[in-house]
């Protein structure tokens, strides 16, 4: 055979075909990836509350005290938009029991306000809105009702799922639903007037209620303390911790296993746990006001611009996703302190993470899979979330280098792990060449889905280095880049 024949047939023959990595702990649902793109979205807290000037109603408010006097799902939408949130969960019903949308279930309902002439539902105009605006629409039903007679029997678990039929199914696709552990105490049910508590583990069947939301709207995830989907990070203040897993096994305060919504170790939940036995990711909630509703007391204790990009750098910029309450006042409007605030957040973010000024650089890495393009350290720059550098299973610990073709200015750095084959790694720093060697200029322990690092002032390079310091398996890296941070 001579040499030209036997070159000819080993080009004939294909490459072994170098496999990805082998996932690693629990991975996330199809649905739970599509949550974690989001990142940022806002709450509405709207209802009897914001009329009577109370943060929690007792359930024996009028009806007609509901009348907003320019309500406009729109408008507030745009603002929502405009602060760069990707949807909006709305309160239908919240502990006071009283539905704004015209329920079946119960007299206590929108239908009986003055609100739209009685024809009013305040529900479908907020998922309207979205539709129109592109922004996802999820709802919140309290599970304590202090208006219903029949709270804290078997009639009012009945109710409770009808309701959330009617939600889940008359509004369109919904992205979430929000599930609380305020569960029982004082109240007016139906005029008795007493407190009444109930078994927060069992009572509401929980496997059953949470089996109907995936029945009726299968791309939905579920909130709540103890999962199923995505967990309360434990605290209302917007953070999750430092070091932050999206991986998480609830359990209840004093039998483990015996655990629910309003009835877990939450103080857990801001970091989650590292051997977790769930993909189960921490949102952090926060009103953009002291309270939950709005209070004209509280039109001066608005957060500010800076508080708010703090809050989402300390959420979203550590795996978690960032739900921030903003509540319209009485006119059903967003009040112009806030409006101002929001506003001012989104131009910062728009700025800050419009261009990655790392795009265009020359990566290189010291080991990638197999040397096969599909793994190669050019994907984290590509801007998508599916492609990825992953190493040779022994190689745990490699680095990625960026060569620019000039200097950039920048003290944001954002690191994508590829989570569809788990959380991986345990710790990255970053570097610059400066003056003939590598200085390091950041490091961070969790990376997960996003990790944001802020520097303590702006760094010049055209040399960075990306290294990951500690990882218990190769790694798997969607995303590498650096911003400047908007004033």
């Amino acid at each position: 055979m001579t040499l030209a024949i036997a070159m000819t047939l080993m080009a004939a023959v294909p490459l072994p075909k170098v496999l990805p990595p082998d996932p690693f702990g629990p991975l996330p649902s199809v649905r739970q990836l599509k949550w974690h793109e989001l990142e940022f979205y806002g709450f509405i807290h709207y209802t009897m509350n914001t009329y009577t000037d109370k943060e929690w109603g007792y359930g024996d408010e009028d009806p007609k005290i509901f009348h907003p006097s320019d309500f406009d799902a729109d408008a507030i939408a745009k603002i929502f938009k405009a602060a760069g949130m990707k949807g909006i969960i709305v309160v239908a019903k919240h502990h006071d029991g009283f539905c704004l949308w015209p329920t079946k279930t119960t007299e206590h309902n929108i239908s009986k306000s003055p609100f739209r002439g009685g024809k009013g539902d305040y529900v479908g105009e907020v998922a309207a809105a979205c539709r129109k605006n592109g922004l996802k629409f999820g709802v919140y039903l309290s599970p304590w009702d202090c208006n219903n007679a029949t709270y804290g029997s078997p009639a009012y678990v009945d109710i409770y799922r009808a309701q959330l039929r009617e939600l889940l199914t008359n509004y369109g696709p919904v992205f979430e639903t929000w599930h609380d552990g305020a569960n029982g105490g004082r109240g007016y049910y139906g005029g008795a007037r007493e407190n009444r508590n109930i078994d927060r583990t069992s009572y509401y069947g929980w496997n059953e209620t949470m089996g109907l939301v995936r029945k009726l709207q299968p791309e939905a995830c579920i909130f709540s303390d103890a999962g199923w989907d995505t967990r309360w990070v434990g605290n209302e203040s917007g953070y999750a911790a430092e070091t932050s897993w999206a991986t998480y096994t609830p359990k209840g305060p004093e039998d483990p296993e015996k655990f629910g919504p309003g009835y877990t170790r939450y103080q857990e939940a801001e970091a989650g746990h590292r051997d977790g036995r769930f993909w189960m990711p921490a949102e952090c909630d926060v009103s953009i006001r002291p309270g939950w509703f709005w209070h004209e007391a509280e039109n001066d204790k608005v957060k500010t611009p800076d508080q708010l990009m703090d809050l989402y750098f300390r959420s979203v910029g550590r795996g978690a996703n960032f739900l921030l309450n903003v509540p319209p006042d009485k006119r059903g409007r967003v009040h112009e302190n806030d409006e101002k605030s929001l506003r001012e957040l989104g131009r910062r973010l728009s700025n800050t993470f419009s261009r990655n000024l790392a795009a265009g650089a020359k990566a290189s890495a010291s080991n990638f899979r197999g040397d096969q393009p599909g793994f190669s350290p050019t994907n984290l720059l590509d801007a998508k979330r599916n492609t990825y550098w992953a190493t040779d299973d022994g190689v745990h610990t490699p680095a990625a280098e960026f060569e620019l073709p000039a200097p950039v200015e920048f003290d944001v750095v954002r690191v994508r792990e590829h989570i569809a084959l788990g959380q991986r790694i345990e710790g990255i720093a970053v570097d610059v060449w400066q003056s003939g060697s590598w200085k390091e200029v950041a490091k961070a322990t969790s990376v997960g889905s996003c990790r944001l690092i802020r520097l303590n002032s702006p760094v010049a390079a055209s040399r960075v280095r990306l290294r990951i310091t500690k990882s218990p398996t190769c790694v798997a890296v969607s995303e590498f880049g650096l911003y400047r941070l908007a004033r």
